[in-house]
């Protein structure tokens, strides 16, 4: 098959799945059994309307026979108001099944959207390093909502299948010979419309992958505005945006084409048969087989059967976007998490041993960042890692905080593995101060308390002291009810990660994870976090990034990685006196950092 340069970019995530037809539709149905009320309801009001749609012909027939014949002014008007009172029943059996259906569907998207979120928030790090966020959240946003909208369309097919089986019987019942020409017709519309099926379910997904990448390319670009702006490529971005958003245009308008040829189609279809009923109802009229009235309601009665068969017949292409949305939802709720528990321990207060054994780990199958690593940590103790990028500093804090899980090997906790503790419980007791802190849209207090939500005004403010201070809040607009902003965008560097330390102070942890947390702050605000982070390492497993002086110059023990292993450790002074890599790191990156340092530049 030819490629086409349209679809490029287009493949599926590496989480994708193919289902069965009849899987997803069972499936389907499961979300449906709890509101087994509503559906019934619908059903029940289905049925009736249906039945109050499908006698109106019989009633304008009679009309026209009594119109034709005995000219009964009395009964003309009571068959006139009987329609009337029929259309108006019709509406209102069809408005509360409108009702009832609509409650149905919403609660099934609401269900559908908090298992994929589920399953999503169950993911660890790096599900997120490989899927574009956008792409996430176009599957739990927009497809969720085209299920619904095909799930609209099936309840229409239901109701249409009530309509032409009660207009079948009485057009049998008008004239038995012309609605078995009829029925023998019908398989003609399932014919051309199952034709269009296979394509239909390839543009659809084709279609529902560029809007994701739309959405991805949407979220990431204003993610990164500020650096767009900074360096003048708004017009670069604007181009860039252009090339996805046509080529979501260009699919889409494909599969629109595709999914809207159906009714044309089967609507030549309509035009031949009915061409030939009026051909053959003509020679029955004449050959007084059929009355004018009869002939009318037969008319009327196809007409009526017409719309439901069409509903019908061309829903199975139309409801191949419910079932590529669908599969896509339960592609994301379906794909397991790499983290798994091998046990549920609910871990009491942590003393913080810490032990790497054997540990084995890799981002990419192809380069290891750990190959047999071991490291074991006291209860209490300060350990400094320094290194260059690349060595491995981060990534033993992201495992031992369980973000990503290790190949081989393990890591004990307090002589327990890590895969045994209970996941949230655990975490409790893991305390992560990142180099750039994030913050929620939020107010400041909501931001410190988010993982401790019964804390008071006060807990919030004693955090902050311990923290460094909390007198600068007093100073903006409403204290500690102040919205933030986006990411904290209304907050000054210092303060987001004033905020970010006293979160984790909050909550108290065994085990404290430092990103070097000074590393984006003002010299004044380092000063006032380090003499706080001093006092709260004290008697604490502490875990420190380190790129500042002070770190290394205040724990009991550094380690220096290289490429994933430990080539040096001691403290700060046993490393200077043996002159190796950490002395030589020290001397280029640590030491001009130094008081000694700037006043002797100083004299120069």
């Amino acid at each position: 098959m030819k490629f086409n340069p349209v679809y490029v970019g287009l493949e599926a995530e590496e989480y994708d799945r193919t289902y069965k037809d009849k899987t997803l539709l069972r499936r389907i149905f499961t979300y449906f059994s709890p509101y087994k009320r509503y559906m019934l309801i619908v059903v029940i009001f289905l049925t009736i309307s249906s039945l109050t749609t499908s006698f109106i012909p019989f009633i304008t027939s009679a009309a026209i026979n009594n119109i034709e014949s005995s000219k009964n002014v009395t009964y003309l008007v009571f068959l006139i108001v009987l329609i009337f009172t029929f259309n108006i029943l019709s509406f209102v059996f069809n408005y509360y099944r409108q009702i009832n259906s609509a409650k149905a569907i919403a609660n099934v998207v609401l269900d559908l959207r908090g298992d994929a979120t589920k399953s999503i928030l169950d993911h660890d790090l790096s599900f997120f390093d490989r899927n574009p966020i956008g792409k996430i959240v176009s599957r739990i946003n927009t497809d969720s909502r085209d299920f619904g909208q095909t799930v609209e369309l099936l309840i229409e097919v239901i109701s249409s299948l009530v309509i032409m089986i009660i207009i079948i019987i009485l057009l049998t019942i008008i004239n038995a010979v012309l609605t078995l020409y009829m029925l023998l017709a019908i398989p003609l519309f399932f014919i051309v419309a199952l034709s269009y099926r296979k394509y239909a379910r390839k543009m659809t997904l084709l279609g529902q992958r560029a809007l994701a990448s739309v959405n991805s390319f949407v979220k990431e670009s204003f993610s990164g505005i500020q650096i767009a702006k900074t360096f003048r490529q708004e017009e670069k971005l604007y181009s860039q945006f252009n090339e996805v958003n046509i080529q979501s245009y260009k699919v889409n308008l494909k599969r629109a084409f595709i999914l809207n040829a159906i009714f044309p189609s089967l609507g030549i279809v309509q035009g031949i048969i009915t061409t030939i009923l009026v051909y053959l109802g003509g020679n029955f009229l004449i050959f007084n087989t059929i009355n004018v009235g009869e002939f009318n309601m037969f008319l009327q009665s196809l007409n009526l059967l017409f719309f439901p068969l069409l509903t019908i017949a061309s829903f199975w292409p139309q409801f191949q976007s419910g079932l590529s949305s669908s599969e896509r939802i339960f592609a994301i709720i379906d794909t397991p998490p790499a983290v798994i528990q091998s046990d549920n321990i609910v871990p009491s207060k942590l003393k913080g041993e810490i032990e790497f054994q054997n540990l084995t780990f890799n981002y990419d199958e192809n380069i290891k960042v750990f190959d047999n690593f071991n490291l074991k940590i006291k209860p209490g103790e300060s350990l400094a890692i320094v290194g260059h990028t690349g060595a491995g500093k981060s990534s033993l804090a992201n495992l031992l905080a369980r973000f990503y899980e290790f190949q081989k090997g393990d890591i004990l906790i307090d002589g327990i593995s890590i895969k045994k503790y209970n996941l949230k419980e655990y975490r409790k007791q893991i305390g992560i101060i990142p180099q750039v802190p994030f913050l929620f849209a939020d107010t400041v207090e909501n931001n410190i308390n988010y993982g401790c939500s019964s804390t008071t005004c006060e807990d919030v403010i004693s955090a902050l002291d311990k923290a460094g201070g909390s007198e600068w809040v007093d100073s903006l607009p409403n204290g500690l009810n102040t919205l933030v902003g986006e990411r904290g965008s209304l907050l000054s560097m210092g303060q987001r990660q004033l905020v970010a330390f006293a979160r984790v102070l909050l909550e108290d942890p065994s085990i404290l994870i430092l990103d070097e947390a000074t590393a984006s702050v003002d010299p004044f605000t380092e000063t006032r976090i380090q003499d706080a982070l001093e006092k709260t390492i004290e008697g604490r497993t502490s875990i420190v990034i380190a790129h500042r002086l002070w770190t290394v110059r205040h724990v009991d023990r550094i380690i220096v990685l290289d490429k994933g292993k430990i080539i040096e450790e001691g403290n700060h002074t046993e490393l200077m006196k043996r002159k190796g890599y950490y002395a030589e790191l020290y001397n280029t990156y640590f030491r001009h950092q130094s008081l000694k340092y700037i006043e002797e530049m100083g004299k120069i």
